[in-house]
């Protein structure tokens, strides 16, 4: 594979994951609106190495491990704690959440958090149970998974006030019963 055809396989990967945090964005608008959860995008913590150059733009390092993408409260006040990952590939690799991730759910799971793996492959979209992503090699034969493994975890996409978003709740809270 060519250079060129690298880096256009890995510009499309990056406008698809764009366009999956967008969609993972209005969900959560809409679940504001309805009342029904609380969720943001964590931060990652990072410290400017260089000052602001005439464009705003700067230098910037990672500070601490990537903590998990998203946290929240839902209605109720149960808390809910999720890492979203993408890929274009047929498979999702279980090593995508890194062990600073993995340890972070596993401590907010431990705790009574509604924790999951929100995931995209390719057009479609899964929320994968905590529990089931941790021990996905006794689960699926394997350390990745593929769509046809997830088809009880599907979220599908619905339409709200013109806003088109994944309803990824009602997936993971049946599925951590």
């Amino acid at each position: 594979m060519t250079s060129s055809e690298k880096q256009l396989i890995g510009s499309r990967s990056r406008a698809s994951g764009a366009a999956f945090e967008k969609l993972i964005e209005t969900s959560c608008e809409v679940y504001k609106n309805r009342k029904l959860a609380y969720i943001e995008k964590t931060p990652e913590p990072m410290r400017p190495i260089s000052g602001a150059d005439r464009q705003g733009k700067f230098t910037a390092i990672y500070t601490a491990a990537a903590q998990p993408d998203y946290k929240g409260t839902l209605s109720g006040g149960r808390a809910v704690v999720f890492e979203a990952k993408h890929t274009d590939s047929d498979t999702m690799k279980q090593e995508r959440v890194t062990p600073a991730q993995a340890e972070a759910l596993r401590i907010h799971y431990e705790l009574g958090a509604l924790c999951f793996v929100l995931i995209s492959i390719k057009d479609r979209y899964f929320a994968i149970p905590w529990h089931e992503w941790k021990y996905m090699k006794q689960s699926f034969g394997r350390k990745y998974i593929t769509t046809a493994d997830l088809k009880e975890y599907e979220v599908k996409m619905k339409a709200d006030k013109g806003s088109v978003y994944l309803d990824f709740l009602p997936a993971a809270l049946i599925c951590a019963v």
